[in-house]
């Protein structure tokens, strides 16, 4: 399955590159072409995704280690603020439009809540090489926009722990609602609690273990890389672990990898980079193809005037909740980003395939639902480059743009 995902995304990828597309539509496309919808070839779909998940971990890691936690530190308040927003904004829009066209609440919340995620691989792979140094008394877009999304994978955890509360609401009686409220209210402390354990974790690390240990690794590679790579990729499997095991996502712990050995300084980042990017690309046209697995061009086709209208207002309805939200909360100085990160934003986290699927499973939404938020997704994925590149060349000024796209 990998030989074959492998020699067909080479002629996917140069087709896009010909016609000026994204090289990730190519492996998309490959993915529908192997997939259940085309040619079937892809037998072992689980084992596929799975690789492709180490795709998403070395992403953020590499990502991570182009923001220093000081930069993070200077937008922790619009990070923890904006992502909050928006998807209290998102469900209340969720619960109106359930209510008109009278469909159960545990639904309405569910697929709003899906809708409010935006994808951090995707939107990783537009700041890729085009992180800047902050203008004075401004703040850096790429900052706010990934700060904001790490919140939403912290987001994410806690509404995977709630689901099967959520599950049991929709069949309780009124007396037994105080004892769900109850258990959420637990959940909540639990994650809050798990998020100070990380950033003890973190703290501690970084001030006494991270520069030992690169030394260390530094001297032993001399003359061979593999201890190099062998040395950071077992860092980025233990900080995912320990996020894992604190009950926080494995990809929060992915970025904080990244961002702690930033902190060692710039040649260090420039070293580790350069052995770490391969594996990240090759990896990442797993994830992509394992994402086309999930299209299916005939149920598109047979809705598609219904699937463009849905996909158009999810992503104007993103774009523009995530406008407002941040000209609230950022600063003067600094409200020209506010469009830039709405681009960023205003898609769907391609982690709703997996949250439909248990939800399916569990009964929460129906088959046809979860074909819906399966066809919105990948179309609010394929619209997102389009976005984000409009967004820079109208937004960015021209020393900086080229870099960016």
């Amino acid at each position: 399955d990998i030989v074959t995902i492998g020699m067909l995304s080479l002629p996917c990828g140069w087709l896009c590159t010909t016609i000026g597309l994204p090289t990730m539509f190519g492996y998309i496309i490959c993915g529908v072409l192997l997939g259940p919808s085309g040619l079937n070839s892809i037998k072992s779909i689980v084992q596929v995704e799975t690789l492709g998940e180490f795709g998403v971990f070395f992403t953020l890691f590499l990502v991570g280690l182009e923001f220093s936690p000081e930069r993070l530190r200077k937008v922790w308040k619009i990070s923890l603020q904006g992502p909050c927003y928006m998807t209290v904004l998102m469900i209340a829009f969720g619960l109106l439009w359930g209510h008109l066209l009278q469909i159960r609440p545990t639904q309405s919340v569910f697929i709003s809540t899906c809708l409010s995620l935006s994808s951090t691989p995707l939107v990783s792979r537009f700041l890729a090489g085009s992180v800047r140094g902050d203008k004075e008394g401004d703040i850096d877009y790429s900052s706010v926009l990934l700060g904001m999304l790490v919140m939403q994978d912290v987001q994410l955890g806690l509404f995977i722990a709630v689901m099967p509360t959520l599950i049991q609401a929709g069949v309780s009686t009124y007396s037994s609602i105080f004892k769900e409220i109850l258990r959420i209210l637990i959940l909540i402390g639990q994650i809050l609690f798990s998020l100070a354990a990380v950033f003890i974790v973190c703290l501690v690390i970084k001030t006494y273990l991270i520069g030992p240990y690169y030394r260390k690794l530094h001297a032993e590679s001399k003359g061979n890389k593999e201890i190099l790579i062998l040395g950071i990729t077992a860092f980025i499997f233990l900080m995912l672990t320990i996020t894992e095991l604190l009950d926080v996502s494995m990809e929060l712990g992915c970025f904080l990898a990244g961002a702690l050995i930033s902190s060692q300084g710039h040649m260090v980042t420039e070293e580790i980079m350069s052995c770490i990017e391969p594996i990240r690309d090759f990896l990442a046209i797993i994830f992509f193809a394992s994402i086309g697995l999930h299209v299916f061009p005939t149920f598109v086709i047979y809705e598609l005037t219904v699937l463009l209208f849905l996909t158009l207002s999810v992503v104007i309805m993103k774009f523009v909740l995530a406008v407002l939200v941040l000209s609230l909360i950022l600063p003067k100085t600094s409200q020209y980003i506010k469009w830039i990160v709405s681009a960023g934003l205003a898609q769907v986290s391609e982690f709703s395939f997996v949250l439909g699927s248990r939800a399916r499973r569990a009964g929460i939404i129906s088959r046809e639902v979860y074909l819906l938020i399966l066809s919105v997704t990948t179309l609010s994925l394929l619209l997102a480059p389009a976005l984000w590149r409009a967004a820079i060349m109208k937004c960015v000024p021209r020393p900086e743009r080229r870099s960016s796209t």
